[in-house]
C-alpha cells in the first residue's frame, strides 16, 4: 500500500524508484536521468500512486488523492536524490512540505543521521535554473514539536530572478514591486506583486484587506481557476505568462507584527492548503516591502502556520530557514 504523509495539510505519496519500476513504469536508475525523461513515466506514476480507485472518489474532491508524488531515495546513504512530481506530471524544483515529508520518511527508515542532518537533492527538468536544487535538513524541536529545519538558502528578488517578462514596475512602501496585468485583470486588488526565487519561482501578490485573499474554494471555481492556470502554468497547460516556465502564485496580507496570512495556487497543482516554499517566499516578500523584519515570521495558511527564520546581513537576506513536521496518514 502506498504511504501518504501530511505536512500542514499538504499531502504527498512517497515511493521508492524500484516500486515504480515493479509496475512496469520505466523510471531510470539515476535521478538525473529520471528527471530528463519524466515525460516517459511521470503521468503513469501519478495515476498509479495518486489516482482514485474506481468508485472511491468523494463528491467535490480533487482529481487526485494528494498534492503530488515523491520518488526516492535513489541511494541508501546521504546525500539523497529525489524527484517531486506534480499531479500534472511536471517536476517541481523544491517543495518545503514535500522535503519535510521526505525527511520524516528517511527518519522512519533509519536513513537520516540523527544529529547532523543531511543534504537532499531535488532533480528537475527546468531550463531556467540549475538541477539538482540542494536543501540541507536537520532534525529539531520547536515549541515541543519534533520536526526539521530546512535551509533554503538565499532568496532572489525581481522579475529577472524568475524569468518574468511583460510586467511593469510599481511602488509599494517606497519599494519597487511588479504589476502583473493578467493578475490585476482577474481582480483589481491584485495589482502589486513581488517575484521571489527560493529554489523555485514565486509571485507573491501583496494585498491590504482580507477580502482580497482568494479562498481555495474560489480558486477552484471554473472562471477563476482557468484564469490562474493561464498565469501559473507553463504551456501547453497554461499560457506561461509572465513566466515561460510557470510560476507559483501566492497572496499575502500583514495581519499583525511578524504574522502574515497567505493563500497559495501552485504551478502544476492549483490551490493547496499550504506550501513550505510558498510560505518562505511570502515571508521574503513581506521583508522586501518592509512589512516584517529579519527573525521569526509566521505565515498562516489554511492548512497550518509555517515558522520561517529570515537572516539578514548587510541589508540583504542571506538565508531563509523553514521548520516543518509531517505525519503518516492512517
Amino acid at each position: 500500500m502506498t504511504p501518504f504523509y501530511d505536512a500542514r495539510g499538504n499531502i504527498y505519496a512517497v515511493v521508492r524508484p524500484d516500486a515504480v519500476r515493479r509496475l512496469g513504469i520505466p523510471v531510470p536508475e539515476q535521478a538525473r536521468d529520471a528527471a530528463q525523461t519524466r515525460e516517459n513515466w511521470a503521468l503513469s506514476a501519478i495515476e498509479a500512486f495518486c489516482g482514485w480507485a474506481p468508485g472511491t472518489r468523494p463528491p467535490g474532491s480533487k482529481d487526485h488523492r494528494c498534492d503530488g508524488l515523491l520518488v526516492g531515495p535513489f541511494q541508501a546513504a546521504p546525500p539523497f536524490d529525489l524527484l517531486i512530481v506534480n499531479t500534472d506530471g511536471t517536476l517541481a524544483e523544491r517543495s518545503g512540505n514535500g522535503l519535510t515529508i521526505f525527511s520524516q520518511v528517511l527518519s522512519e527508515q533509519g536513513l537520516l543521521p540523527a544529529d547532523n542532518g543531511c543534504l537532499l537533492r531535488v532533480h528537475h527538468d527546468k531550463t531556467d535554473t540549475s538541477s539538482p536544487v540542494e536543501t540541507s535538513i536537520k532534525p529539531a524541536e520547536v515549541d515541543g514539536v519534533q520536526g526539521f529545519w530546512l535551509d533554503l538558502g538565499k532568496p532572489l528578488f525581481g522579475p529577472q530572478a524568475v524569468g518574468a517578462t511583460g510586467v511593469e514596475s510599481v511602488i509599494l512602501n517606497d519599494r519597487d514591486v511588479s504589476h502583473v496585468q493578467p493578475l490585476s485583470a482577474l481582480d483589481p486588488a491584485w495589482c502589486r506583486s513581488q517575484f521571489v526565487r527560493i529554489g523555485n519561482p514565486h509571485c507573491v501578490t501583496l494585498v491590504t484587506g482580507v477580502e482580497a485573499l482568494p479562498s481555495n474554494q474560489q480558486m477552484r471555481e471554473p472562471g477563476l481557476s482557468e484564469g490562474l492556470k493561464r498565469i501559473a502554468y507553463a504551456t501547453p497547460s497554461g499560457a506561461g505568462r509572465p513566466c515561460a516556465a510557470g510560476v507559483n502564485l501566492q497572496w499575502a496580507m500583514l495581519e499583525s507584527e511578524g504574522r502574515v496570512v497567505a493563500r497559495v495556487f501552485e504551478r502544476g497543482e492549483g490551490p493547496t492548503a499550504s506550501s513550505g516554499t510558498s510560505a518562505s517566499a511570502v515571508a521574503c516578500a513581506a521583508w522586501r516591502v518592509g512589512w516584517v523584519t529579519a527573525g521569526e515570521v509566521k505565515v498562516v495558511m489554511p492548512g497550518g502556520t509555517a515558522p520561517i527564520l529570515l537572516e539578514e546581513q548587510g541589508g540583504q537576506l542571506s538565508r531563509v530557514r523553514l521548520f516543518g513536521t509531517a505525519r503518516l496518514m492512517g
